[in-house]
């Protein structure tokens, strides 16, 4: 069923195409349901999206979202200190969280050097970063951006910036999955994943 281009509801699928991986269809379905729900579960739902964006910001410290002027991590004193894993985006960090493994800082970048897109070392404002490391208790910067052509840059211009002023600077490793035959593996990833060996 076809939404004429007028009108509240087509309004309303107009908006949810906008959100990502959101295509016609399923704003459209997602429009019905929300047109067929109880109106406190619409409601809840307004106000649960209108308190995140009022509520919600960057970290003063490492730019991930926050409640307040420090995130949950910059503010948990349990974490190492002397750790600081860089990553593109904050959805990454509860990615890495969800995994279990990491226990240091993080730091966001909110994207990576793309000179294409007119994105600059101040759009990722990476002296924040290095005045970070700068302050000291730093042992080591693991940059985790994405095995792209702008992750890679954006990882190589960083450790240019941050060599002088930490012991190490790491990548983290790219590679094959678990449970995934090597012959289906692409060329990168096969030479990723040798590259980004370990002792045994």
């Amino acid at each position: 069923m076809s939404i004429d281009q007028r009108g509240l509801l087509a309004r309303l699928v107009k908006e949810l195409v906008r959100l990502p991986g959101v295509g016609q269809k399923s704003a459209q379905r997602l429009a019905f349901h929300l047109l067929k729900a109880e109106r406190e579960d619409a409601l809840r739902l307004a106000d649960a999206i209108r308190a995140v964006k009022d509520g919600l910001a960057f970290c003063r410290q490492c730019r991930n979202i926050a409640e307040g002027d420090l995130c949950e991590f910059c503010l948990d004193p349990k974490r190492d200190r002397t750790k600081i894993l860089v990553v593109e985006e904050p959805s990454t960090t509860y990615a890495i969280e969800r995994a279990a493994g990491y226990r240091g800082l993080y730091h966001v970048l909110l994207g990576t050097l793309s000179p294409l897109d007119g994105i600059g070392p101040g759009d990722i404002r990476a002296e924040e970063l290095v005045e970070r490391v700068k302050c000291g208790g730093v042992d080591e910067v693991i940059l985790a951006t994405s095995p792209t052509i702008e992750g890679e840059a954006t990882a190589i211009y960083l450790t240019r910036l941050l060599k002088p002023f930490v012991t190490r600077v790491s990548r983290i490793a790219y590679g094959i999955p678990v449970g995934m035959d090597i012959e289906y593996a692409d060329e990168v990833t096969l030479l990723k994943s040798i590259e980004g060996r370990r002792d045994l």
